[in-house]
């Protein structure tokens, strides 16, 4: 039924999702009043309902179903999208050490007692530096497989800048500024709001439409380089690319949630799974598991216990079963 069907189901799962986030919280709110205070915002009807609810609705669980959706469709996006650049199915967003890089960042502006809008701006400018810097020392490295000294490199820039916020989490003060480390650190969507989405909806469309536009030559590029540039695919061009929109996509999605591991190494095979190896269908579809995934998670954190979970345990405690799940049971090809 799910491979007979996967446009259809694609499109519903995401849909019922959103709407059915908007039931679930501490404060209780009813399929109608969401209706009511949905159809007032959005037609000429005049339905009445409360100004709580309202409140509840579009200042308190809107911008967190939005921000949710579009952390989740733009890490496993760019997760699917690294995984055919470098023909490797255990490559993640972060693998170039941009998740590393916003971490140190923001774990420098609470040090220095910056504001939440500083800690983003920081947290979204150290995860561009660290794939700078990963991508300018693997340039200078000559050698037969440009991909690995790529990926290599990408893995000590991490472990340094993971390394950096170690030392960072050592010197705060244990009574306030390293517990806000370690939260932000594991991830939470509790403080995302309306602004947080407009300014990163911005760099992240910005790199997944360009993904997108392109997502046919991927298909030639997980083919091997010779067979990439026998089709007139510019294996450098294309590989530039597709690091620069992931870096922009992933440090944007960061710097809003925190670190948030697994959705972009397992959603884009989940993905894989219904619709196959064929980027003109798995980015799309990568892009609307992604967001529905990370909904159906945060929806989890916020309900399962009396005080929030943070999301990037959850991830990690959902993803690694289904990874190896995904890893006995596939029987084609990743790739």
């Amino acid at each position: 039924m799910v491979k007979a069907y996967p446009r259809l189901l694609f499109v519903v799962l995401p849909i019922v999702a959103f709407l059915s986030s908007f039931l679930l919280g501490r404060y209780p709110v009813s399929p109608i009043q969401v209706v009511s205070a949905l159809a007032a915002r959005t037609s000429l009807i005049e339905l009445a309902h409360s100004p709580a609810i309202d409140t509840v609705v579009f200042q308190v669980r809107l911008p967190r179903i939005m921000a949710a959706m579009l952390v989740g469709a733009s890490l496993s996006t760019s997760g699917a999208a690294y995984q055919g650049m470098f023909r490797n199915p255990l490559v993640s967003p972060d693998i170039l050490g941009v998740s590393a890089g916003a971490g140190f960042g923001a774990s420098l502006a609470i040090f220095l007692s910056f504001g939440v809008v500083a800690t983003q701006f920081s947290a979204f400018l150290f995860g561009l530096l660290a794939v700078a810097i990963t991508f300018s020392i693997s340039s200078s490295i000559r050698g037969n497989n440009p991909a690995l000294g790529l990926v290599l490199v990408g893995v000590l820039v991490g472990t340094l800048f993971t390394s950096l916020t170690s030392l960072m989490k050592y010197l705060a003060d244990p009574y306030d500024k390293l517990p806000a480390i370690t939260f932000w650190l594991m991830g939470s969507l509790a403080s995302a709001t309306g602004r947080d989405v407009r300014l990163a909806s911005i760099p992240i469309l910005a790199g997944l439409i360009p993904l997108y536009l392109t997502r046919w030559r991927l298909n030639a590029l997980s083919l091997g380089d010779e067979e990439a540039q026998a089709l007139g695919v510019s294996t450098t061009r294309l590989r530039l690319l597709v690091v620069v929109c992931s870096t922009l996509v992933t440090a944007s999605a960061v710097s809003i949630t925190g670190i948030i591991g697994w959705v972009g190494l397992v959603v884009p095979h989940l993905a894989r799974m219904v619709v196959g190896p064929c980027y003109r269908r798995l980015l799309p579809a990568s892009f609307l598991v992604g967001g529905t995934f990370l909904l159906v998670v945060d929806d989890i954190a916020r309900t399962l216990a009396p005080v929030e979970i943070p999301l990037g345990i959850l991830t990690s405690v959902m993803g690694a079963p289904v990874f190896l799940y995904l890893l006995k049971q596939t029987r084609r090809g990743w790739i």
